[in-house]
């Protein structure tokens, strides 16, 4: 059995120490000690993808914001359903793993932020979607455990009464929203629809044919 191994680690402007190790050939990333996000794991997140930005290839203009860059597999994911001319705005409030994902994470999902497509914009999710952005064709959110299980208190705001319209406002006619969740979250999807979505809950395979599973909360904007 191989051992793990440190590869780098660093503490959080919240005090947390984050840390990044080889697993039994794996990557994991985890935050004091817990599990945060690894590459054993990931077609939920690429799905997410498909989901939300069908349809968008052939759309010249098309823009995705992307919460939550992980290690980058829904941004490939992403720009893999655009064209050419498609836009992905990674909203990621980690510079440490903004910096694993341009390092030893880099192949894993073959450099999305080299990508010519590919902005990021370096913060809270929560305080970008606040700054009145241009609008988007899709919005795929994975930046806590879900839409009703918090490690950061401040992530509530994008999923309450006031966070879902404002969500919706930021879509095009025509635009898809998909949050990602490690638990079901079963009286989500009618929040959904008070806010005005369209809305329908997805469950799939973390892995495909395997593993746990996750949800996806998708919210199309008629």
């Amino acid at each position: 059995m191989r051992k793990s191994r440190l590869i780098d680690k660093a503490i959080l402007p919240s005090g947390e120490e984050l840390t990044l190790r080889e697993e039994a050939g794996f990557f994991m990333v985890r935050a004091d000690g817990m599990p945060l996000m690894s590459n054993m794991a990931h077609y939920s997140e690429e799905h997410m993808a498909v989901l939300g930005c069908k349809g968008l290839k052939e759309k010249a203009d098309a823009r995705v914001l992307i919460g939550g860059l992980g290690m980058g597999y829904t941004a490939r994911a992403a720009l893999e359903q655009l064209g050419p001319t498609g836009r992905v705005i990674v909203s990621e409030i980690s510079p440490t793993l903004i910096e694993w994902n341009r390092g030893p994470l880099a192949d894993l999902a073959d450099r999305p932020l080299e990508d010519k497509r590919t902005e990021l914009a370096v913060g809270d999710l929560v305080d970008y979607v606040l700054s009145s952005p241009e609008p988007f064709d899709a919005m795929l959110l994975d930046v806590d455990h879900g839409p009703d299980s918090f490690t950061a208190e401040g992530n509530v705001r994008l999923y309450s009464r006031k966070g879902l319209p404002r969500l919706r406002s930021l879509l095009r006619k025509g635009g898809t929203l998909v949050i990602w969740s490690a638990y079901n979250a079963p009286s989500f999807p009618r929040a959904m629809r008070v806010a005005g979505f369209r809305a329908e809950s997805i469950r799939v395979k973390a892995r495909k044919t395997k593993g746990s599973w996750h949800y996806l909360y998708v919210g199309h904007r008629d």
